[in-house]
């Protein structure tokens, strides 16, 4: 396993030498499986409210940038980044 580790990262160092003194075309190096590993996974429904999270959490709720260009309002977008009912 350690090995694989090494491997991979020889091939990401040597990849971005390479795309950086153009002598390769610049493309993706991750593998799908290792693109599937490092997916997110949906966050479990643990917020009923934006004063729910802030008060558990400490922070404040932020939209992303897609969210603002669709016109939602901070409801929905939280409805939607925390899949509440």
């Amino acid at each position: 396993m350690v090995n694989k580790f090494y491997e991979d990262l020889a091939m990401h160092i040597n990849d971005a030498f390479d795309n950086v003194f153009g002598r390769k075309p610049l493309k993706p190096t991750i593998k799908k499986s290792v693109m599937q590993q490092t997916q997110k996974p949906i966050p479990p429904t643990i917020y009923e409210s934006i004063e729910d999270y802030t008060k558990q959490t400490g922070k404040r709720f932020r939209m992303t940038k897609d969210q603002k260009s669709r016109e939602l309002t901070r409801e929905e977008a939280f409805m939607e980044t925390w899949r509440t009912a």
